[in-house]
């Protein structure tokens, strides 16, 4: 699943080439994935001109001059901005511009999510309004997050996973920030610390900023749009290695709320399994 760096990625490849651009036809293969009146989707957005692409934690905001358009990539979505050409497999919204260009969002899981929200309904009428702060939000503090965690007894993988305390992390950064952080993946939320959730916050930073970087970390299907791929997978220090880098100790991989969890039983301290 593309998080914060993959999407920021999407984001800054797809802003270079739609700005400015007019919607001039709208097609919509599989109306499930538009979670708003599906009619008023395609309607709405003909004759729009799209004014800025934003990120809200793992979202994609599309704005245009009167709308704004909310997606999801979930587990596979791409984007592709190409030349006119005819509908292929497993493209579900394509939007055509006037330039004779068109924007083919495919997603062969169709997990991925739209919403086409008026401007001042952005925070209310979409997920959005759930979402905890970023890393990179002065509003995310050592105190916030202790007391988003103080009633909170599952592993703190887990709740570093939930969107609507820290928003942007997925399985591969979690993993990454746990290890830099040296705190056990398996430790309750609860029984976190000041120092470390400060680690946490600090290293969540570190990380996010050296992904984007670097466009995001490539793992079997992603790629931010046109073929571009990331290359944070390079600079990973836990997520799918062998051993540790610190210590030389194996790796250890087992599920935490159903998610492949890789840790160091050695630097992370893990005494509560």
């Amino acid at each position: 699943m593309p998080e914060l760096p993959e999407v920021e990625t999407v984001r800054r490849v797809l802003k270079k080439d739609l700005i400015g651009l007019k919607i001039k036809k709208v097609t919509v293969t599989y109306p499930e994935m538009i979670k708003t009146d599906i009619q008023k989707f395609k309607k709405n957005l003909i004759g729009e001109e799209i004014i800025d692409i934003k990120r809200y934690g793992k979202w994609l905001v599309f704005e245009t001059t009167n709308y704004d358009l909310v997606s999801h990539l979930r587990m596979e979505g791409k984007y592709f901005y190409t030349d006119k050409c005819e509908h292929e497999k497993h493209e579900h919204v394509i939007l055509e511009f006037s330039n004779g260009k068109v924007l083919r969002y495919k997603d062969v899981r169709k997990f991925g999510v739209m919403f086409l929200v008026d401007k001042d309904k952005l925070f209310i009428d979409t997920p959005l309004n759930k979402l905890g702060y970023e890393p990179f939000n002065k509003e995310l503090t050592s105190t916030y997050l202790l007391e988003k965690f103080k009633n909170k007894k599952l592993p703190i993988k887990t709740v570093l996973l939930d969107q609507e305390i820290m928003s942007g992390l997925g399985n591969i950064y979690v993993d990454e920030v746990l290890f830099k952080s040296k705190i056990s993946p398996f430790k309750k939320a609860n029984l976190i610390t000041n120092e470390e959730c400060q680690e946490i916050i600090e290293n969540s930073k570190v990380i996010l900023t050296e992904a984007i970087k670097l466009g995001g970390t490539t793992i079997r299907s992603y790629t931010s749009s046109l073929g571009v791929t990331g290359s944070y997978q390079d600079k990973l220090l836990v997520h799918t290695k062998k051993t540790c880098s610190i210590c030389n100790s194996p790796i250890i991989v087992k599920k935490i709320g159903g998610r492949s969890t890789y840790y160091c039983k050695v630097c992370q301290k893990v005494l509560d399994e």
